[in-house]
């Protein structure tokens, strides 16, 4: 989904196209991608609670496909980035019945609650929200039956998530080239952007509130964002044993809490969304606001590059993004900057998986055959 959260929204309407465009190709297999917002009620009118997702896997199956509905994670795929998303999987119910023999235990199972919804669907009968259930890899039941079919190429990182630094470490000026992403220290779309002083200190703010507990977390940001003027003193020990950047360049420890408490008021801010990675964990969902995030290295007191976001999206270091690197303003609506080109693309290794889950479903059809 594309628009708003409302029922009548027009730019909701891109999934109903496409199976518009399934039923007239009529391929074997076919697959939609969509923020996992989808899985969330919308809300009509009438305040009635409509479920995409559920309306979208009656509209496939209508047209004959047995709708599989899955919530995958990137992550798990390989992919240094924390980004859940949900996936319709659809098989014509012909190549379905000619699949079905072929199923192990787990793939009967992922396919049992699918096509007794489909056949409800074709004899015209209500179907009701809990006639169909979407897989989802966060539970340990569903993981399992991920790991045991031919979905098993979505979650082959499922014990053993890349890191943001596995993946853009070797990028830093003065990082070691053991990167398994790549050794080039020359490329495109790895150009650093300017960042103020007062802006680079907030980073630094950053970095430090991702190492220590929530309570401590939000104690700092309502002082950053004026609702409060001071910090518990439980929170002031945690926050003492950190060197913040001054505004003399110099990395410092604050004495007392009246001093650091000095210090944060004179870096305010209205950001709701900005943090620092975290070098140990794949990174939050790549947004298409390049400011959301800072660098997680006490060096690198910056945003991400283009370069940067693309390793955490999984692209090769050979795809050069064109256009302007960002835009704002109306212009959003004509032109689409790099940051949202890396942004709003489908992971590739989540397409790879993705792909490879749907060659093992067609190379099954083929062995059928000789």
């Amino acid at each position: 989904m594309a628009g708003l959260r409302k029922k009548d929204c027009e730019k909701n309407t891109l999934p109903w196209e496409f199976a518009k465009f399934a039923q007239t190709i009529q391929p074997k297999l076919v697959t939609l991608e969509n923020v996992t917002g989808i899985l969330r009620p919308f809300k009509d009118e009438q305040g009635n609670s409509y479920y995409a997702w559920f309306e979208l896997a009656r509209a496939f199956s209508g047209i004959g496909y047995v709708p599989l509905c899955l919530h995958v994670n990137a992550k798990l795929a390989g992919v240094p980035q924390n980004r859940p998303r949900f996936i319709l999987l659809g098989v014509r119910k012909d190549f379905f019945d000619m699949l079905s023999p072929t199923f192990n235990e787990a793939e009967r199972e992922l396919f049992s609650q699918p096509i007794e919804f489909f056949k409800r669907t074709k004899h015209g009968k209500e179907i009701e929200l809990g006639a169909l259930s979407y897989r989802d890899v966060t539970k340990p039941a569903d993981l399992n039956l991920f790991k045991n079919s031919f979905l098993r190429s979505l979650v082959v990182c499922s014990d053993n998530f890349v890191t943001v630094s596995e993946a853009i470490d070797d990028l830093r000026e003065n990082g070691d080239t053991n990167g398994e992403f790549s050794k080039e220290r020359e490329m495109k779309n790895h150009e650093h952007r300017s960042n103020s002083a007062l802006v680079r200190r907030r980073f630094r703010l950053y970095q430090i509130l991702q190492q220590v507990d929530n309570e401590t977390h939000k104690e700092v940001l309502s002082v950053l964002k004026g609702e409060s003027s001071n910090i518990s003193e439980a929170g002031w020990k945690k926050l003492s044993g950190f060197d913040y950047l001054t505004e003399t360049g110099e990395f410092v420890r604050f004495k007392t809490r009246k001093g650091f408490l000095n210090y944060l008021m004179r870096h305010p801010t209205k950001k709701q969304t900005q943090k620092a990675l975290l070098a140990d964990q794949p990174a939050p969902a790549a947004l298409s606001i390049p400011d959301d995030a800072c660098h997680y290295h006490h060096d690198e007191l910056r945003t991400l590059t283009v370069r940067e976001m693309a390793r955490i999206q999984s692209f090769p270091d050979n795809f050069e993004f064109r256009s302007k690197i960002t835009t704002g303003g109306q212009m959003r609506s004509f032109e689409v900057p790099q940051y949202t080109q890396v942004g709003n693309a489908v992971p590739p290794l989540l397409g790879r998986a993705l792909g490879l889950a749907v060659a093992n479903l067609l190379k099954r059809n083929i062995q059928a055959r000789t």
